[in-house]
């Protein structure tokens, strides 16, 4: 155990001392975190002793998206959201289903053997984005305003949206759904999921907002105790909305989003004093998790690596997802550079992560090509948008720049 600490505990210490000048280059966090992991792992020098299962990465996974989709949102520019709210709908409400549809087509076609239900679980595992990888775009002022609380917005909901249909195409696959008609199992997964989530985040967080403010003004609080009041709240709206059986990323995103509208005239002092911290819990526990990604999946995914799996994996990243992006803004008023930089930028991790532990612990045979493909994709995606991010952000802010001028 101690040999394992110290492997995480140094390593986090390392990168704590150069995060700044890493995020300034064309390497992100996780690139670096997911190598290290790699490297201590089996498949290389060995060097941990930790019995590392899908039920640790799914744990782990779920927890740091929970904290991550709530300080994100806690953190939105609630004037951006109510003037541009628009764009977000537009991707979550057209392009997210037009990207499983196309997702499925092209899986059809590259993926032989497989029957439609399997190859409708692996589109929707990759079509949800991640809120923590594309940080580096989100949190770079640079960019548009507009564009960044977009992607916010975006990432923080359609994880949550996926999850009651990853559940009902779970249900078709095993045949359970022989008590409901199929249409009728979705509606009430999606109500189900989506109510109960909306319910808890927003009413546990009204709740402990208005806890947290009596608090202040009698002088019970601290502020070393108010830093992680932020991470705490996020996994209580995760948990319980879980527990009740609703998503618990939509319970999270939406409680951050209320914090967001009630705290927006104190923005600043909340950013400084309580959000900033949380955020750098949420920082540490994604090192954690893509470190247990690198050592436990990356180092196997070569042994099951096809072509047809790769090509998957470079479509999933642009053409399934950039296309669909591309059509639900037709007419949104944003550039064509626009356009694409919001489809580009929807990077996998860690809710696909959750998503393909979901369907291993589920029992279904022949998993092994979505495991793989999804492994593939995450991998793609970390590299791929972690070495995009600075770059095309600085140019497409400095065009824009000089359009307006």
């Amino acid at each position: 155990m101690y040999e394992n600490l110290t492997l995480i505990g140094g390593f986090l210490l390392v990168y704590s001392l150069v995060a700044g000048g890493v995020e300034r280059t064309r390497v992100s966090g996780p690139i670096i975190f997911t190598a290290f992991g790699l490297l201590i792992g089996p498949m290389v020098f060995d060097l941990h002793s930790m019995e590392i299962d899908g039920d640790v990465i799914c744990s782990l996974a779920e927890v740091t998206l929970a904290v991550v989709l709530f300080t994100d949102a806690a953190g939105a520019d609630v004037r951006i959201l109510k003037r541009f709210g628009g764009i977000p709908a537009r991707m979550l409400l057209i392009g997210l289903p037009l990207t499983i549809l196309l997702g499925v087509g092209v899986a059809v076609l590259l993926i032989e053997d497989q029957p439609i239900l399997l190859l409708a679980l692996l589109a929707t595992m990759l079509a949800p984005t991640d809120a923590a990888l594309g940080k580096a775009v989100v949190s770079n002022k640079a960019i548009p305003s507009e564009i960044r609380e977009s992607l916010n917005v975006e990432s923080g909901l359609n994880d949550g949206i996926c999850v009651p249909i990853l559940l009902a195409f779970l249900e078709l696959a095993h045949g359970a759904s022989g008590e409901a008609q199929p249409l009728g199992l979705v509606v009430k997964l999606l109500v189900e999921e989506i109510g109960i989530g909306l319910a808890v985040g927003l009413g546990v967080t009204w709740i402990a907002v208005k806890l947290f403010r009596s608090a202040q003004v009698r002088g019970w609080s601290t502020k070393t105790w108010m830093q992680l009041s932020v991470a705490a709240l996020a996994i209580t709206c995760f948990s319980l909305a879980q527990y009740l059986g609703g998503s618990g990323f939509i319970a999270a995103f939406a409680g951050g989003l209320l914090v967001a509208f009630m705290g927006h005239k104190h923005a600043k002092v909340m950013h400084e004093e309580v959000l900033v911290s949380s955020e750098g819990a949420s920082d540490a526990l994604a090192l954690v998790t893509w470190v247990l990604f690198g050592s436990a999946v990356v180092g196997q995914l070569v042994e099951h690596l096809t072509w047809l799996i790769l090509l998957y994996s470079i479509l999933s990243l642009t053409v399934i997802r950039m296309v669909p992006v591309f059509v639900s803004l037709w007419g949104s008023g944003v550039d064509t550079e626009g356009k694409l930089f919001l489809g580009w930028f929807g990077p996998r991790g860690l809710a696909s992560i959750v998503f393909m532990v979901l369907i291993v612990n589920s029992g279904m045979p022949d998993t092994g090509p979505l495991v793989a493909t999804a492994s593939c994709t995450i991998v793609l995606s970390i590299l791929a948008h972690g070495i995009t991010a600075n770059p095309w952000a600085r140019g497409y802010a400095r065009r824009r720049s000089k359009v307006k001028a």
